[in-house]
This record gives C-alpha cells, sequence and structure tokens, in this order.
C-alpha cells in the first residue's frame, strides 16, 4: 500500500508521478524500496484520472453502506439494490484489475 499512498501524496502535492519521484518519496519514508513494484506503479497509473478514480471509489462506499440499510424496505428492493451492488462492485473490481497485480 506505501507505494500507492506515495503515488497519491505526488498527485495531491502536484507534482509528476514518475518512478524517481515514488522511490524518493519511499525513500524518505524508511521503506525498501521494490524497483519491479514502482515500475508497474507508475506504468499502471499512466492515463489514470486519479481524481475521477478517487471520486468514483469515494462514492461507491456510501452507496454499498446504503443498500444493507432500512428496515422499512421491501424484500423485493432490498434484493434489487444487493444486486445493484454486487454489479458495481465486479465493475469496481474489473476497473483496478491492473493495479492488483502490485500487491501480489
Amino acid at each position: 500500500m506505501e507505494y500507492v499512498y506515495a503515488a497519491m501524496l505526488l498527485h495531491k502535492a502536484g507534482k509528476k508521478i514518475t518512478e524517481d519521484a515514488v522511490k524518493s518519496v519511499l525513500t524518505a519514508a524508511g521503506v525498501t524500496v521494490d524497483d519491479a513494484r514502482v515500475k508497474a506503479l507508475v506504468a499502471a497509473l499512466e492515463g489514470v484520472n486519479i481524481d475521477e478514480a478517487v471520486q468514483k471509489a469515494a462514492f461507491v462506499a456510501p452507496v454499498a453502506a446504503v443498500s444493507g440499510s432500512g428496515d422499512a424496505t421491501t424484500k423485493d428492493t432490498k434484493e434489487e439494490k444487493k444486486k445493484e451492488a454486487a454489479d458495481e462492485k465486479k465493475a469496481e473490481e474489473s476497473a483496478a484489475a491492473g493495479l492488483g497485480a502490485l500487491f501480489g
């Protein structure tokens, strides 16, 4: 996770996410750097709109929480909401599949 955090820190600071920049952040944090993971992270983030990805991730969490609550809703409505939440989760997982290899 520290690799992703380094990239997020660089992004938040308005810096370009490069291999050297990620290595510098990790080294400053006292992390032993794995060059292959850094290279994979930078490659995976190439062309990704990080602001949009964070916004979508933040939006999905409340939707999942809402689908499990609400005693007044009918059984059919609850099942529909669970199915929608599962579909959204599948879409999110497939979108993040490229980044999943970084944490193996």
